[in-house]
């Protein structure tokens, strides 16, 4: 018999044994000193948090409803550790795995004109967005054929709204480090179109 703590991590609430949530709590102080002397610390966590909630709700099921220590190690070790940001392990962490499980197609919402089809096609396969768009424009010309597909694309694809969905676009890992970044990348677009 095993004690369980409610929590609410992301936006969403867990039974957790006692034990995970021991672990899981000492994860997210090491990760927020880690993260304590960014300008968008905040955010960065709250990515991370959001990311956690997603790998965890993936791990539960009508049969399975608590959480355990062995979910809360898997999670940590697909996310990351402080360690493996300032490069004391061994190997490389970073590298662009291209794995089928991380490669999703998205609407961009960041990049878009209309709705996001063509920046998100060409974020999935590492392509100028305006070539997609240019493609795109081409097969409307003979008979209205673009139109259709970005109809279909617009409607069939979801938009990347959160960080993780933005990295998984782009065909990268979704870790602490490439959360860090991607926070930071929009912190400093933010700043910089704020000063103009």
């Amino acid at each position: 018999m095993k004690i369980t703590v409610s929590i609410n991590i992301g936006g969403i609430a867990f039974h957790i044994d006692e034990d995970a949530y021991s672990e899981l709590k000492i994860y997210l102080r090491s990760l927020e000193r880690q993260f304590a002397r960014e300008d968008s610390a905040a955010e960065i966590m709250a990515d991370i948090e959001t990311r956690i909630g997603e790998l965890l709700k993936a791990r539960i099921s009508d049969f399975k409803q608590v959480v355990t220590i062995e979910d809360v190690k898997e999670v940590i070790n697909t996310l990351g550790t402080p360690e493996d940001i300032n490069g004391e392990t061994t190997g490389e962490p970073f590298e662009k795995i291209s794995s089928a499980r991380y490669h999703r197609m998205y609407r961009d919402p960041d990049d878009r004109i209309i709705a996001g089809v063509c920046s998100g096609m060409g974020a999935y396969w590492h392509l100028d967005p305006w070539l997609v768009r240019v493609i795109l424009i081409v097969l409307t010309l003979p008979g209205g054929l673009g139109i259709l597909i970005y109809v279909v694309l617009w409607i069939v694809l979801p938009e990347a709204k959160t960080t993780a969905q933005k990295i998984e676009m782009k065909g990268d890992p979704v870790n602490i480090h490439n959360i860090k970044n991607s926070v930071k990348d929009e912190f400093e677009n933010v700043k910089k179109n704020m000063k103009i």
